[in-house]
């Protein structure tokens, strides 16, 4: 059990992460994919003091040493669902579980809007992790929407399992499937199901008939990651300590809305820690 998971590995969580380390707290450092951070697309950064005319990826990694240098862990881990125990929090990352009695949200902001029908069938043939739920469509035919190439690990893991699998890659690179994968290269554009479950996936040329549907996104919408969580205008409402409306949750960061800038997300990191610091401390003078 932790004293504090921190969910994110840009300037939010590696600030939230760095502080907790000075105070002595026991904590767990989720940084995802490395390249999901849109800090490393800046060409140049020239409004961070102290750090100027600096690429966005020099900067992350100047981060990153700093916590290296506090012997700081990053676990390179994708946190698909918490739940809210009462009193501590249960992460699932599909290979392993994890628990912690405060949480720190640094996820960053989920640009990408809902897929037509993904709501509807959320639980019902669609997820988000393949890895949790690939053994329930075993000899069955799923596809596999990614914004990252987290996607392709998952495609060769199903296509041990699956009778047919659909790779429909929303990124430009090299795709690194096997043969097994069927490579489809069109835009998805609903999800399609009865009234008990999804039955196919329709792109802009085709529509394929599945028994699942897998999205990788880059963040997952908060709402499906913690439950019961409060949501304003797309971002985590929080106060000025950084507490969400559940009691030991904390976020910081693009997280919690605008400004999108890093000067802001390192300072609301400082602030998360410290608020999840003295929560804990409370707690263990009950």
């Amino acid at each position: 059990m932790y004293d504090v998971a921190i969910i994110g590995g840009g300037p939010a969580g590696l600030s939230a992460a760095l502080n907790i380390k000075i105070r002595n707290k026991s904590f767990v450092l989720f940084g995802g994919i490395e390249k999901v951070t849109g800090l490393t697309k800046a060409p140049q950064v020239d409004n961070y003091l102290g750090l100027p005319a600096m690429s966005g990826a020099d900067m992350l990694d100047a981060f990153k040493k700093h916590a290296e240098h506090m012997d700081i862990e990053i676990k390179h881990e994708k946190v698909q669902n918490i739940l809210n125990m009462g009193d501590y929090f249960a992460l699932n990352t599909g290979a392993n579980f994890y628990e912690a009695k405060t949480l720190i949200l640094a996820t960053g902001h989920a640009k990408a809007k809902y897929m037509p029908g993904e709501r509807e069938y959320l639980g019902r043939g669609l997820g988000y992790c393949a890895t949790c739920d690939g053994p329930l469509y075993r000899n069955k035919s799923v596809a596999i929407i990614s914004e990252n190439q987290e996607g392709e690990e998952e495609a060769n893991y199903l296509s041990e399992l699956c009778s047919e699998v659909y790779y429909i890659p929303i990124y430009k690179a090299e795709y690194k499937v096997n043969e097994k994968v069927k490579l489809i290269q069109e835009k998805a554009v609903e999800i399609l199901g009865d009234e008990n479950k999804t039955t196919a996936l329709k792109t802009d040329k085709s529509e394929l008939v599945v028994d699942g549907i897998f999205i990788v996104r880059n963040v997952i919408p908060m709402g499906q990651l913690l439950e019961g969580l409060e949501i304003e205008e797309g971002s985590i409402k929080v106060d000025k300590n950084m507490a969400a409306s559940m009691p030991g949750v904390y976020a910081c960061g693009d997280a919690v809305g605008k400004p999108y800038q890093i000067a802001k997300a390192v300072g609301e990191g400082t602030v998360a820690a410290l608020s999840a610091v003295k929560y804990l401390d409370h707690l263990n003078t009950k």
